[in-house]
């Protein structure tokens, strides 16, 4: 081999410039067990909130060192982060959501809220076409609005020309002349709240997070790893951050209001009977069966519906009416907005909001403020006037936010600071509908715009709001429609499990290699050696994610990278046998096995290509690694393996390309494949047939990738009962499914509960039900944070959890079929490129939906009996999509050798040629096979729970692959081609 030298070069410098990559991981960890030690030593676990605290000392241990010169000054903990190997959230834990920006949100306020029911209308209208378009929300819009509008345009002065809009939309515009400004004010606003994510993620504390606005959709992708706080991420991420401060009414100004409006009350309540008689006898059940529940929930036993459920009173005089129970909240609030009670109110009371203050978590009531609103329902002042907040100690020592206004802030707080004053009023501070605290004014006017909110507030609140309110408010809702978490303690786990499966795969590997090949298997074991390094240098010079697929993917690459030696080794087998010396048997070996190699590699590479572009988290880094891996494996399977082979034959010295035990294995076979497609058409039609059928009838367990819902894995200190549990969870949820995942003291809960329905308090609810539902089974005195949050140690509680909504759902099922799709016709039209003949084409697809149906098949008949989750979701589309390039790998190295056959061979028949073809191939189809195969048994056993149906699917899809390339792709072939002509 010519350019020995260059070979070495390049090689010496990929392998210290992966080493010098990744020794930045090494540093940057090794800095950061210090901080964890050190915060351990400095905050003991008796302290209250110490996981909080522990967190907030490694953090600023890790900013005190950040700018350190490391190893003489080679690089500091701050460098070294920055250029460490990102670890994935099922390695790390952590949080992983997708946002979705309520552009309807937007168009309300651009509107300026306005109440022209053909524009509310049209809002109505797009939510139901979002549930059967990809348009983004605006279209669906435009598309409602035209189909209703009658005389109404876009830019009439109470829709878009308002005085919000007045210097770009003027009343004379067409709606195609206003269309594109409103695309674009959605997308500036979009962008804006991007931003304010970003400031806000930024501040939050973890490292290397990652925030990408995905497509136009106004859906944003955050990522989180190491976060473990999952209420606190998402109060970070949904809170609007809409800040207002208001006036209040003293409470004796409402003496005798709850009085009056508790015999209201009563009255609308013992009128309810009768006209439920009158309901409609034909209703649905569920209907009745809602109504009789809802009406059970809001009838007290006794006679007064609204003073019963009053739990005490605030100092007379004060801005709060009363305290109420918080499971009495929503029903409170439901009467006093009756029309019938709001009447009561004296024409100077009319504008009251009645607003709930912040629940303190230490006790069961909550106070109900009396806000003095106005007719427009606008705060005297509101957050935009923050120009800084910073988390500090109120005098009684607990956490509080200073807030400091702009000069226009400072003149209005200071009038409505000297107005309290006189009158002994309160002021509100208000955040997303919340009273935070509503203070009084004891020494006059405050000048200088300085404020502060007290509160019942942890630590990691106080940092959290503080964050906020500096980063400004969101222009819309933000709702989480995708989320996954990993606890940290299941990261560690996974790391462990995916080394062992690595390592065991690997040693399997490296024993085979040398057992089967002799001294060649060495150089071959070398080489992947430098495999490896190349594959981590390169993630972790590119920033990629590594996660538990990903490493999957780096052990598959193990088996592509046996693939192209085994394809070598053979052919160099081949031409020893026909006599030739050694250094010609090589030279010949590796060109002739060179276009296999290639065509095997680059079909298994658009694969991997589709679905790093149609895959999303954990997968994008399984088709990432899988990439990285396939250019690897060529450069040192091509170029260092043969390197080393022939440094010691030029030296003179023998290399070995078997062994003893193996240096007559399937070298004189000569089988007539072809005579057996019949019963191989007959064995696989039947297998085919069956899969169809439980397909139909049997179904797929689709996870909530596919269906949408919520997954949660569950840990116990105790061995489950799914039933029991499931019964349990039916009862709260109305439909559950529970199952044992891994361990029998894990179980995997899915549910479609709410799913329709967004909004953090409605995560609350499912968690709080949940944890309530689950108690019974958990440790005596398991509190609700231990059972939600995250630590490095939890053995017990939710493990991990995912939420998909049905939206976000139907767009990953069709981005799965067009991923799937997409690799067939992509595979086929390459094929046909390559051979020049549709037959190849037509057997090689042929083979391929053979394999998919009967890998669907054995998932539809036993994903009800086996022992370990099969659900049908994004990994199992991976799985598919690396079975069809499997498949194709097999099938293109048989084909590739018919094709040099008839080449060399113009004047053979056929069937002959194909028979020579399949019997030569068969050592290294079955040697391959073996070693892929012993590789990915090795991760089912040892590589954990949440990858085992991944590896179930690919261990079925090898086992049928390498059967239909010989026995499907190849007979099509035949049959399709003219028999009489190679």
């Amino acid at each position: 081999m010519q350019n020995n030298g260059l070979i070495k070069l390049f090689a010496f410098l990929f392998g210290i410039v992966s080493i010098y990559q990744l020794s930045f991981t090494f540093i940057a960890s090794n800095q950061e067990a210090k901080a964890a030690a050190y915060a351990e030593n400095a905050i003991t676990a008796d302290q209250p909130d110490f996981i909080a605290l522990r967190e907030v000392v490694e953090a600023q241990y890790l900013d005190s060192i950040g700018g350190i010169d490391l190893y003489g000054g080679l690089t500091s903990y701050n460098d070294a982060k920055g250029k460490e190997l990102n670890k994935g959230l099922d390695l790390k834990g952590g949080i992983n959501v997708i946002l979705q920006i309520s552009v309807r949100d937007i168009l309300k306020g651009l509107a300026d809220y306005t109440k022209n029911p053909v524009f509310n209308k049209a809002l109505d209208e797009a939510d139901e076409l979002q549930k059967d378009t990809d348009d983004p929300y605006v279209e669906s819009f435009f598309v409602a609005f035209e189909s209703i509008k009658g005389t109404s345009n876009l830019a009439d002065p109470d829709i878009f020309a308002n005085r919000n809009l007045s210097d770009q939309i003027n009343f004379e515009m067409s709606d195609e002349e206003v269309r594109p400004i409103i695309r674009r004010k959605i997308d500036e606003s979009i962008i804006s709240a991007f931003e304010v994510l970003r400031k806000r993620i930024d501040k939050f504390g973890v490292t290397q997070p990652n925030i990408q606005r995905l497509g136009t959709s106004g859906r944003i992708l955050v990522e989180l790893p190491g976060a473990k706080d999952v209420e606190r991420v998402k109060n970070l991420l949904q809170s609007t951050a809409q800040l207002e401060f208001w006036e209040t009414y003293k409470n004796d100004q409402f003496f005798t209001f709850l009085t009056e409006a508790n015999e209201v009350v009563k009255t609308l309540e013992a009128a309810q009977p009768a006209e439920a008689q009158a309901e409609d006898e034909n209703s649905a059940i569920d209907d009745l069966l809602a109504d009789v529940e809802a009406q059970d929930s809001i009838t007290p036993a006794v006679g007064n519906p609204l003073l019963d459920l009053v739990r005490g009173y605030s100092y007379q005089g004060g801005p709060v009416l009363a305290q109420f129970a918080k499971k009495d909240m929503d029903k409170v609030m439901g009467y006093l907005d009756l029309p019938e009670v709001r009447r009561l109110l004296p024409k100077d009371l009319r504008y009251v909001n009645f607003a709930w203050g912040k629940p303190n978590p230490n006790a069961d009531v909550v106070d109900l403020y009396l806000i003095k609103s106005n007719r427009d329902a606008a705060a005297p002042l509101s957050g935009g006037v923050i120009v800084d907040a910073v988390q500090t100690y109120s005098q009684l020592g607990q956490p509080a936010v200073s807030m400091q206004m702009d000069s226009k802030g400072a003149r209005v707080w200071e009038n409505m600071t000297g107005k309290a004053f006189k009158e002994g009023s309160n002021i509100a501070i208000v955040l997303d509908d919340v009273v935070y605290s509503a203070p009084g004014v004891n020494n006059g006017a405050i000048a200088g715009g300085r404020s502060e909110i007290t509160g019942t507030f942890t630590l990691n609140e106080a940092i959290d709001l503080a964050n906020v309110l500096r980063a400004g408010k969101l222009p819309a809702s933000a709702e989480i429609i995708q989320s996954e978490i990993v606890g940290p303690s299941l990261g560690k786990e996974a790391i462990q499990s995916g080394m062992y499966s690595f390592l065991i795969a690997l040693l399997i590997v490296l024993v085979w290699m040398i057992f089967y090949y002799g001294s060649s298997g060495i150089y071959a074991d070398i080489a992947l050696a430098l495999n490896i390094l190349l594959i981590f240098g390169i993630l972790a010079g590119l920033g990629a994610v590594l996660t538990l697929p990903g490493i999957a993917g780096i052990v598959l690459t193990i088996g592509i990278s046996v693939d192209a030696n085994v394809l070598i080794f053979e052919r160099i087998r081949e031409e020893l046998r026909k006599g030739k010396g050694a250094l010609k048997s090589v030279a010949d070996g590796f060109n002739n096995a060179l276009s296999s190699i290639l065509d095997a590699n680059i079909t298994t590479g658009l694969t991997a290509l589709i679905l790093f572009v149609f895959g999303t988290g954990p997968i994008k880094g399984f088709a990432t690694t899988l990439l990285i891996g396939i250019g690897t494996s060529l450069f040192t399977a091509i170029f260092i393996t043969r390197l080393f082979i022939d440094g010691r034959l030029f030296n003179g010295k023998k290399v070995s390309f078997s062994t003893r035990a193996t240096e007559n294995i399937l070298s004189n076979i000569s089988f007539a494949f072809l005579s057996k497609r019949k019963v191989a058409y007959a064995v696989s039609g039947v297998l085919v047939l069956v899969s169809l059928v439980s397909l139909n009838f049997n179904g797929l367990n689709q996870g909530v990738d596919f269906v949408g819902g919520r997954s949660y894995t569950v840990r116990f200190d105790q061995i489950m009962n799914p039933s029991e549990v499931e019964s349990n969870l039916v009862e709260t949820f109305g439909s559950a499914e529970v199952k044992t995942f891994g361990e029998d003291n894990q179980l995997k809960i899915t549910t479609k509960y709410k799913i329709d329905e967004e909004g953090s308090e409605i995560d609350q609810e499912i968690y709080n039900k949940l944890y309530d539902a689950l108690q019974s089974f958990l440790p005596d005195g398991y509190s609700y944070d231990e059972f939600v949050n995250g630590a490095e140690d939890k053995t017990v509680g939710i493990m991990s959890s995912i939420k998909v909504g049905p939206t976000i759902a139907d767009d990953i099922k069709k981005n799965s079929y067009l991923a799937v799709v997409g690799s067939l016709i992509v595979v086929f039209l390459y094929i046909l490129l390559r051979f020049r003949k549709w037959q190849f084409s037509l057997g090689a697809v042929a083979a391929v939906f053979h394999d998919v149906l009967i890998v669907l098949g054995i998932f539809s008949l036993t994903y009800s009996i086996m022992p370990f989750n099969m659900e049908i979701n994004q990994a199992f589309i991976a799985a598919i999509l690396t079975v069809i390039g499997y498949s194709l790998n097999d099938t293109v190295v048989v084909f590739d050798r018919i094709r040099e056959y008839t080449t060399d061979h113009p004047k053979s028949n056929l069937d002959e040629t194909v028979n020579s073809a399949l019997n030569s191939t068969l050592s290294r189809t079955l040697n391959t096979s073996l070693t892929t195969l012993l590789v990915l048994l090795a991760i089912f056993i040892f590589g954990g729970e949440s990858i085992r149906g991944f590896m179930f699917a690919l261990i079925v899809g090898v086992l049928v692959g390498t059967y239909s390339s010989v026995f499907i792709a190849t007979p099509v072939m035949f049959d399709t081609q003219n028999k009489d002509k190679a």
